[in-house]
């Protein structure tokens, strides 16, 4: 599984909280991909920071990460880009991600518009690319019976990592 929710903050300081994938994890972080001219990208771009939390209901398990965020290089969005399917690449181009849709004619109409164009080789679009949150916190927690749950929380220090036990 790799769902997650991401959450980020507006320049008005307005929360939003959205489902994204995980495409790529590394000592740089955790790396999901989208439009840069979304919404989530523009508060990243003002706030480069951001929340993360991973739940697996069937496992009764949640992990929970806070750390800074930075856009991923131009190679490596291009290398996860190429990997996506010739349909995918096509709906990055054809849409105006999160913008008001009069009529989905106006999408239907922009995918066959970008196929005709491109029809083979399919290029990442110049406003797309991915985001890499590098943790500062990184909290596991673990149901347990009568809401007595166990939390550990890891803390990014100048030393290294400190773990804390956490009340549940």
């Amino acid at each position: 599984p790799n769902a997650l929710s991401l959450a980020t903050t507006s320049s008005k300081n307005e929360p939003s909280v959205r489902i994204v994938l995980l495409k790529g994890l590394s000592k740089k972080g955790f790396v999901f991909y989208t439009n840069l001219n979304s919404p989530k990208s523009q508060d990243l771009k003002k706030n480069p920071k951001a929340a993360m939390c991973f739940h697996w209901k069937s496992l009764q398990r949640q992990v929970r990460i806070l750390g800074n965020v930075k856009q991923v290089n131009n190679k490596e969005a291009d290398i996860y880009f190429d990997s996506r399917s010739y349909e995918s690449k096509i709906g990055a181009w054809a849409s105006d991600q999160s913008s008001t849709m009069k009529k989905k004619t106006e999408l239907l109409n922009r995918i066959e518009d970008i196929k005709k164009k491109y029809n083979k080789s399919v290029p990442r679009p110049p406003y797309w690319s991915g985001w890499s949150l590098n943790p500062l916190s990184i909290e596991f927690w673990l149901r347990k019976e009568n809401r007595i749950h166990e939390r550990l929380v890891y803390n990014k220090t100048t030393k290294g990592w400190e773990k804390d036990i956490l009340y549940p």
